[in-house]
């Protein structure tokens, strides 16, 4: 028989003290660590007090202000953060928003490429002291990913030593290997990274403006170059964008994908699409998804996609993406733009096309249905249509158009206007539509009439 010998009380009250005051120092931990930490980055300034980013959030028309404003913010918040600088080739690491360090950078993507170099407003996901990169089969010294597969890294090299020639570049922000190690041990996996690139500046180029009359409920015409808006109606009132949700499937595809992944098409997949071409355990490349992605709009391409990374995944992606960008509102649930519940405002979607223009202009391309690449070969399908409005216009440079129940026709579109020696990039944005091929047409002719 073992003797028992009652507890102290004082014991009893000391161990349920502990215990129910680490619960609620854990439930305020938790609380504050869900407020400090619910953006994408902590903007604290020195001292420790929260500052509010707003991430994504703001007001003015056009990322020409966003990477201006998000650097201001970050200074006045004396926050911690890297910028790189595509224009200048330079990059920069601020130290409670004081510049600590700048050095030169060495490499980036080509721009119109698939691999150009991605302007945004990021953070630092993933540090590793020598990654290597299955794309290329090299090694990248001091390798910290900021974007899908877009890293700040040094020199790389071959495993067997040799250093890649200067020429080679695969997208990513390349350093030297002793500045990439200065960066690397500066910099926190958190730390916000402000990619910066000088076509997205605003120039000075004026216009005079009087609206149209047009059948959609919301719209939005602009210079993507100056910003200056011709006409307008509910531009920043959040609604359903139908099939323009591809054009954010396909930027998200490929800067987290790697172009020539082979997917496998699962059963779930196959939901109803305006043309059907897929078949259940078909094998087919991201590259070849994408020409009925965008040219036939297919529902099909989109969630096989998705898939390959799961579907709540990638449209978080999406989701992240657009807030980087400036798309301050818009918010997706599925890749293929089926349910009500993708939506966007008119000005969100002026900042996708200003990006698409100036840092993704292989994905306008893929819309007109004239992209043809070398490396990667012509489309496999037979027949291959193009249901985007305007792709025989010599003007078009490229867009997306879309339609269901919930979101009525819409359309992104992109063109390159006369204007003098010079060319003009205007966008159109047009939600809720009876017609919007004949909207688009009315208001861009109306422009070239006009201006």
């Amino acid at each position: 028989m073992t003797l028992r010998t009652p507890i102290p009380l004082y014991i009893v009250i000391l161990i349920l003290t502990l215990l129910t005051g680490g619960i609620f120092f854990y439930a305020w931990y938790s609380q504050n660590d869900r407020e400090l930490y619910r953006l994408p980055f902590d903007t604290r300034p020195a001292g420790g007090n929260h500052t509010d980013l707003n991430f994504g959030s703001w007001p003015d028309l056009g990322n020409a202000d966003f990477f201006q404003n998000v650097h201001k913010k970050f200074i006045d918040n004396r926050t911690t953060f890297i910028e790189a600088n595509l224009s200048a080739m330079q990059i920069t690491f601020y130290e409670n928003g004081v510049q600590k360090l700048q050095v030169p950078i060495l490499a980036k993507g080509r721009e119109g490429s698939w691999w150009e170099t991605p302007a945004g407003l990021y953070k630092v996901e993933l540090k590793k002291k020598n990654h290597f990169s299955g794309f290329g089969k090299v090694y990248q010294p001091w390798s910290m990913v900021f974007q899908g597969n877009f890293f700040i890294h040094g020199w790389p090299y071959y495993p067997d030593g040799t250093p890649v020639a200067s020429s080679y570049s695969g997208g990513c922000i390349r350093l030297s290997t002793g500045d990439a190690e200065q960066i690397y041990n500066l910099a926190s996996v958190g730390t916000p990274v402000l990619v910066f690139e000088k076509s997205f500046e605003n120039d000075q180029f004026s216009y005079h403006k009087e609206p149209p009359q047009l059948s959609a409920s919301h719209y939005l015409a602009v210079d993507l170059d100056n910003n200056f808006v011709f006409t307008e109606h509910l531009p920043k009132e959040v609604i359903p964008i139908a099939s323009i949700t591809k054009l954010i499937t396909a930027l998200v595809a490929t800067e987290y994908i790697n172009i020539e992944k082979v997917m496998t098409v699962p059963k779930q997949s196959l939901v109803y699409t305006s043309k059907p071409r897929l078949k259940t355990g078909e094998h087919i490349s991201l590259f070849q998804l994408l020409y009925p992605l965008l040219l036939e709009s297919s529902n099909e391409a989109a969630l096989t996609i998705s898939s390959s990374l799961g579907n709540s995944y990638f449209t978080s992606l999406m989701d992240q993406k657009a807030k980087a960008i400036g798309m301050e509102h818009a918010h997706f649930v599925d890749a293929a733009g089926i349910s009500k519940d993708n939506t966007a405002s008119a000005e969100d979607l002026f900042n996708l096309a200003k990006y698409l223009y100036h840092n993704r202009s292989f994905i306008l391309k893929f819309t007109t249905g004239k992209l043809r690449s070398a490396t990667y070969g012509a489309p496999i399908f037979d027949d291959l249509q193009n249901f985007n409005l305007f792709s025989d216009d010599p003007e078009f440079v490229g867009g997306k158009v879309g339609k269901t129940e919930s979101a009525g026709e819409t359309m992104l579109a992109v063109f390159e206007m006369p204007k003098g020696d010079k060319k003009r990039p205007i966008a159109i944005i047009i939600l809720d539509s009876k017609d919007n091929a004949t909207d688009v047409r009315t208001l861009y002719d109306w422009i070239k009439n006009n201006y």
